[in-house]
């Protein structure tokens, strides 16, 4: 299978997007992107984010497309477009109001991270010190998104909160950005237990390009490529694609924002450190969107078949977000029709 004719989703980028990168991603051959429209935003602020993508999506609506349930994905790959998934890396949008997540859901945002790099309302971050797991607001927010088909996304959430929440949700979940953390020892990646309770629930894993969470810029393809093969054989083909955390052309001001937002006046560094506080740079054979091809040569270089080379580089997310986009009761419908 030729990539054109794959479907190539990548489950989370934050990047600076205009017509140029529109084209790069077509040129890479990328299907559709989830893209973050908030981090640490009130509900007022994230209003204003969503207000931008909308207009985004109609002064640009020959290139790309706003993605509401599944099946928008297959008609943007028709049409020749990108399909673009709203995402929040925080519940902050909600503030302490329950009513927001249908609110929110029905403007087109349809994945939510519990938290980003601190504790919140919900829950805990993977940098606090101690996780006391789910609160009972993050309980009913969890049930909450179960009900409209927002996808729960636990990319930067705790061990405790993430388990909490898998143990909860009727419904799969989703770390969108994160590797293993005995391949890629860090607090952002994730452990056995964690990886082995999202399979079971029957949710997925993107496993992330981002440099801070392999070996930096100096990782090779092949080792990227190994560590996907090594996540599939741990988790099974159907629970791995790809979610990059592709940061393209984003400023310094920007990086401060991500990690700090206004939660601290000291210097945070997030997955980086004080030895390499910056944006990292990016290993060579992924630079920009146009480079997604040079995973899927990796991939068929390791040996995997077609088919799985499909299902990782988009075929899992597809089959996650239609099913995941359905309401509860849709779901539930569509699975007494079977």
């Amino acid at each position: 299978m030729e990539q054109q004719d794959m479907i190539v989703i990548d489950a989370l980028e934050l990047s600076n997007w205009d017509r140029d990168f529109l084209h790069m991603l077509q040129e890479g051959g990328v299907t559709c992107v989830h893209a973050c429209c908030g981090l640490w935003e009130n509900a007022r602020e994230t209003l204003s984010r969503v207000g931008e993508w909308h207009r985004f999506f109609k002064e640009n609506d020959d290139l790309i497309m706003q993605v509401l349930e599944g099946e928008d994905i297959l008609k943007a790959k028709e049409a020749g477009k990108i399909g673009v998934i709203l995402g929040t890396q925080n519940t902050s949008a909600l503030e302490d109001e329950l009513s927001l997540v249908s609110v929110f859901n029905q403007l087109g945002v349809k994945v939510m991270q519990l938290t980003y790099n601190n504790q919140n309302l919900v829950g805990s971050s993977c940098y606090e010190d101690t996780d006391p797991g789910l609160s009972r607001y993050g309980r009913n927010v969890v049930k909450e998104m179960n009900r409209v088909g927002m996808v729960i996304d636990l990319s930067h959430v705790g061990d405790q909160t993430t388990l909490d929440t898998i143990e909860l949700s009727t419904r799969p979940v989703a770390i969108t950005h994160a590797n293993p953390d005995w391949i890629y020892p860090t607090k952002r990646n994730k452990s056995k237990a964690v990886l082995r309770a999202l399979k079971e629930n029957g949710g997925m894993l993107g496993v992330c390009a981002y440099p801070h969470l392999l070996d930096g810029k100096e990782t090779t393809l092949e080792e990227f490529c190994d560590m996907i093969i090594q996540t599939v054989e741990f988790m099974g083909i159907d629970h791995v694609g790809l979610g990059t955390d592709l940061t393209f052309n984003m400023s310094t001001d920007f990086l401060h924002w991500m990690r700090m937002g206004r939660w601290t006046h000291e210097m945070d560094y997030g997955a980086g450190s004080k030895n390499d506080p910056s944006w990292p740079d990016w290993p060579e054979w992924f630079q920009t969107p146009e480079d997604f091809p040079n995973i899927v040569y990796g991939l068929r270089q390791k040996g995997m078949t077609e088919e799985e080379v499909a299902k990782v580089m988009g075929g899992n997310w597809l089959r996650f977000f239609t099913d995941s986009f359905k309401t509860e009761k849709e779901a539930e419908r569509c699975a007494y029709h079977l």
